[in-house]
């Protein structure tokens, strides 16, 4: 498709079709008219580089039908609608349900080219719009690893992004199965140190015994057994990032040692006087609120201070039904694809129990249903799988619309029609729950 600008001017009537024609051409604005609606319909597309102008009143497909139809195509396309006498109500119609603009019979030339040139001028700014997004979302790893349309998840890789663009150090607390580790790779993957190691420390999977000779290493001899000196997790991360994971369950005699590192970005190697300089950035993890734990006795408030300068809250799933839906339909493409099997139908009774449940194990608990979905075993949801929440009958019914209102809106790429067809409802009521939900079509839109 070509990316010059182009006016499409439809109208049954020949002789002022072709009049238009020529006034656009005159100023320099390629057209090509059209008699009947259907031929003009055929050309557009999401990428198409022009505006649609149309006479409303004609046989077979009139012009609002017609712009209905392409604004389904893309409800950013600028449309203009040219109106007889006393249509006037008519062209107040069109305003509301999307047009661009309105003409009314017969026209000035002028007016007809201002009009155009104005439309032209607001569908190049919204295809430069689209093509920076794709831009951007091609070097966005934070979005592809972090998915989610919701308030919640669009407001953390918010944050995600304004943190990893600076050398501070990250403290990212989250429920069991949220994704920190994930968020952490993330950040690592547009930071400016994205070509250094990303070290990952689960600080309660390490040995007792074991863990400072983990962290900071040792030299020949320093105990039974350090036969060679050893790199510790400090030294392996240096130009990188040090993912300090589960760090709530370091033992407190580790911690200060720990503290001395972060402030100093040296360490110690065991057995050794020699100080390790590091140049190396901290992201530290946590399932629990560490100044709960500072205030409890549990960990040390100094190493808190220096660790939290952004402390980062990853949002559990029960706060974020809307992206439960597509979530779970990506997590299940990624289970079939990894067993070699095809993808298994997602009912609609399906989607709405898994909006409504909790989720206490998060986005973990929602793999392993979709791994056993993806292999066709029981999805071992239970009896009281669809129990209503807390809220009551009224609140259960509402989250539940959200969700599969979001679900299909997502499903779709943002396309109405295709949404209220797949749900069953009307167009207007589809409007009106969007409304009444925060729903932004836009947000669901496929650039």
């Amino acid at each position: 498709m070509t990316d010059t600008p182009l006016v499409l001017f439809v109208d049954d009537e020949a002789d002022l079709r072709e009049a238009a024609r020529q006034t656009l051409m005159l100023a320099d604005l390629p057209a090509e008219g059209f008699s009947e609606a259907e031929a003009a319909l055929a050309r557009l597309g999401r990428q198409f580089p022009g505006v649609l102008v149309s006479d409303i009143r004609m046989p077979g497909l009139d012009g609002m039908t017609l712009m209905s139809r392409a604004l389904e195509i893309d409800a950013e396309l600028p449309v203009i609608l040219v109106t007889g006498h006393g249509d006037v109500d008519l062209a107040v119609r069109a305003m509301r349900d999307g047009a661009y603009d309105f003409l009314e019979k017969p026209w000035a030339p002028a007016r007809l080219v201002d009009s155009v040139r104005r439309a032209l001028d607001k569908r190049r700014l919204t295809l430069e719009n689209r093509a920076l997004r794709r831009e951007v979302g091609r070097r966005d790893a934070i979005e592809v690893r972090l998915t989610g349309r919701s308030a919640a998840m669009i407001a953390f890789r918010q944050q995600l992004r304004a943190v990893a663009a600076t050398e501070a150090d990250v403290l990212i607390q989250g429920a069991t199965g949220t994704g920190k580790e994930v968020a952490a790779r993330a950040l690592h993957r547009v930071s400016a140190r994205e070509n250094g190691p990303f070290v990952h420390v689960n600080c309660a999977a390490l040995p007792a015994d074991l863990i400072e000779s983990e962290l900071f290493g040792h030299e020949a001899g320093a105990f039974p057994g350090a036969t060679r000196p050893r790199y510790g997790k400090f030294e392996h991360a240096r130009g990188g990032i040090l993912f300090l994971d589960e760090i709530d369950s370091l033992p407190m005699p580790l911690q200060g040692k720990l503290l001395h590192a972060v402030e100093t970005r040296e360490i110690v190697r065991l057995g050794s006087n020699d100080p390790v300089a590091l140049d190396l950035r901290i992201v530290a993890a946590s399932k629990t609120d560490l100044e709960r734990e500072a205030a409890a006795g549990r960990f040390r408030p100094d190493l808190l201070y220096r660790l939290n300068v952004v402390t980062l809250t990853l949002p559990t799933l029960a706060e974020r039904r809307e992206d439960v839906p597509a979530l779970y339909a990506q997590l299940l493409n990624e289970a079939a694809a990894r067993y070699k099997r095809p993808v298994p139908e997602v009912p609609g009774a399906l989607t709405t129990i898994l909006a409504a449940r909790d989720w206490p194990g998060n986005v973990r608990e929602l793999r392993n249903v979709a791994e056993r979905h993806a292999l066709g075993l029981d999805l071992g949801l239970g009896a009281g799988a669809a129990d209503t929440p807390e809220g009551g009958l009224a609140e259960a019914v509402a989250e539940h619309e959200k969700a599969l209102i979001a679900a299909s809106l997502a499903a779709h790429g943002g396309s109405l029609k295709d949404t209220y067809e797949a749900l069953r409802i009307s167009r207007k009521a589809l409007y009106e729950k969007m409304q009444k939900y925060g729903l932004s079509r836009g947000a669901y839109a496929e650039d």
